[in-house]
């Protein structure tokens, strides 16, 4: 399992005082990508790009201005040819889950822009971390 904390600025908040569903898709993305430049290869980084192909998104709790949470990611099962599900919550420091997601991204090639099979190697660092 990655994880990392995120801290609700103000430009984070939406009408309601909570955080805007839309900032809670980006932490998804920023997590992911943190996840991936911290434990794949350079040469993969350098080589592969991600992108999302499907959100999967539960919202079970709010969090206001200055409160933060621990993103944790984590990949359960191997991919399916060019794609993989990741695993995606945030806990409230009062260990309540806020947001759960699923999401499924597709490897692509960094210099072509096309879609890759996830080879095992590629798979490895991630696959049932958690």
């Amino acid at each position: 399992m990655f994880t990392r904390t995120f801290t609700a600025a103000p430009a984070d908040i939406d009408e309601l005082g909570h955080v805007n569903n839309a900032v809670w898709v980006r932490w998804i993305q920023d997590i992911a990508v943190a996840h991936w430049e911290a434990v794949a290869p350079a040469e993969h980084v350098a080589a592969h790009v991600w992108v999302v192909t499907r959100h999967e998104i539960d919202y079970r709790g709010n969090v206001g201005v200055g409160e933060s949470v621990t993103g944790e990611t984590w990949v359960p099962d191997p991919p399916k040819g060019a794609r993989f599900d990741r695993h995606v919550r945030f806990v409230g420091t009062d260990a309540r889950v806020k947001v759960a997601a699923v999401t499924t991204w597709a490897l692509l090639d960094r210099a072509s822009g096309r879609l890759l099979r996830v080879r095992p190697e590629i798979a490895a660092p991630f696959v049932g971390a958690r």
